[in-house]
């Protein structure tokens, strides 16, 4: 029976290039000579420091511009919070998104099951399995997958005959 599985997933090494591409890009702009600015990544958080809000903001603007040079979506990252740091500088803290949850899982099963397909949807941990008989009915799934926003990037994998 034709399946594929829907996931999200970050790319983590092009998201490493595009970080690493905007730190390079900070270093070599004239507006951010001699400030204190730094962006780093541990596991799935993201510490941004900044001189101010401004200069926050403007580097958030450069990490996207980055990510999406790289092919990454820049959905992926949320921010939390930000927070006075030492020396009069702005600390804000960014998580990186991965998988799909039980509430968007349950949308997009609600929103396909409208569709009245031939298929079944599975929820298997932070991913979906779509079965059914017709390769045609997952083809439009998948189509219909791709309209509905859920805030995250989502792809087709596993794709089996």
């Amino acid at each position: 029976m034709p399946s594929f599985d829907v996931i999200s997933k970050i790319n983590h090494q092009e998201f490493d290039n595009a970080l690493a591409n905007c730190l390079r890009e900070i270093g070599n702009r004239f507006d951010f000579k001699g400030l204190n600015i730094s962006i780093e990544r541990k596991d799935q958080v993201i510490t941004t420091l900044a001189s101010d809000e401004l200069k926050l903001k403007q580097v958030n603007e450069l990490l996207q511009v980055h990510l999406i040079r790289r092919k990454v979506d820049p959905r992926v990252i949320v921010v939390k919070n930000s927070e006075n740091a030492a020396g009069s500088s702005i600390r804000q803290v960014s998580e990186l998104k991965e998988g799909i949850n039980q509430e968007n899982a349950k949308k997009i099963i609600a929103d396909i099951k409208k569709l009245k397909l031939k298929i079944q949807i599975k929820i298997q941990g932070e991913e979906l399995r779509v079965e059914g008989k017709k390769r045609d009915d997952l083809q439009e799934a998948m189509s219909a997958i791709r309209g509905i926003d859920i805030g995250l990037p989502v792809e087709f994998v596993n794709f089996r005959d």
